[in-house]
């Protein structure tokens, strides 16, 4: 199986205008903008998912919904709260691993430290492993036999500067 991660584009700050929640801040103008150059830049690769799992916050949910437009892929994206913030890792591994029985190739759009901190869960079975998620940030890996712990081999981790190169 291939597991994408996505880490949300550049979302308002906390507190500006009328955004109390911080389940309801959106991108920024500068987030959308680069999310849809990432969302081509991706597609150039030749990546290609079979289901794509969103955190129901905003500004997950936006950088979701730039990914599934650019592929084409608007019916096979789902909300889902295991990918909201503070929530049990295990129960997003254990969502993904029913999941991927119809679905060998998944991105997950999510919050940080979760994103960073299952990376280092499926390649070294603990936390140990020192991994940032950069705002739009992607990282791909190969996943035999997903669970939780030691499980999966980094195929590549990139910054949105590097999928910004890409024309």
């Amino acid at each position: 199986m291939d597991l994408y991660l996505l880490r949300h584009a550049i979302a308002a700050e906390a507190g500006i205008g009328n955004l109390t929640a911080d389940s309801e801040r959106p991108l920024t103008e500068e987030g959308k903008k680069r999310m849809v150059r990432i969302a081509r830049a991706m597609h150039k690769l030749g990546l290609s998912f079979d289901l794509i799992l969103s955190s129901p916050y905003v500004r997950a949910r936006e950088t979701a919904d730039v990914v599934a437009v650019e592929f084409g892929l608007e019916n096979a994206l789902e909300l889902t709260p295991y990918l909201e913030p503070g929530q049990k890792l295990e129960r997003i591994v254990s969502l993904v691993r029913t999941r991927s029985k119809d679905s060998p190739a998944i991105l997950l759009v999510g919050h940080e430290p979760a994103l960073s901190t299952l990376i280092a869960v499926l390649l070294g079975g603990d936390t140990s492993i020192g991994i940032t998620m950069k705002k739009a940030g992607l990282c791909r890996l190969r996943v035999d036999s997903l669970r939780y712990g030691k499980c999966a081999t980094l195929e590549w981790l990139l910054a949105p500067r590097h999928l910004l190169w890409i024309k």
